[in-house]
């Protein structure tokens, strides 16, 4: 199975809740990972709030073209959940 995001929810300060088609969700704090030339702009957080479910590359996408890998944002979110136990 290829690991995919099936929806994305931007929350506030920077976070988005993730659902993936393995069933695992939760929420993942971006706010360390908002640099470079693609990634810096989503410090407005007008633009980060366009983040949603980009349906072709099956990912969290924003309005000015930036996305993550599926890949990485679980491996962000499974280490916040067993940062919080």
């Amino acid at each position: 199975m290829i690991l995919h995001t099936v929806t994305v929810k931007p929350l506030k300060n920077y976070r988005l809740y993730l659902t993936f088609n393995n069933g695992i969700s939760g929420e993942v704090d971006l706010t360390h990972e908002l640099w470079g030339e693609v990634f810096e702009p989503l410090k407005d957080i007008t633009l980060f709030q366009t983040a949603h479910q980009d349906e072709v590359m099956q990912t969290v996408s924003w309005a000015n073209g930036a996305d993550f890998a599926p890949e990485f944002l679980i491996e962000m979110l499974i280490k916040e959940q067993q940062q919080a136990v």
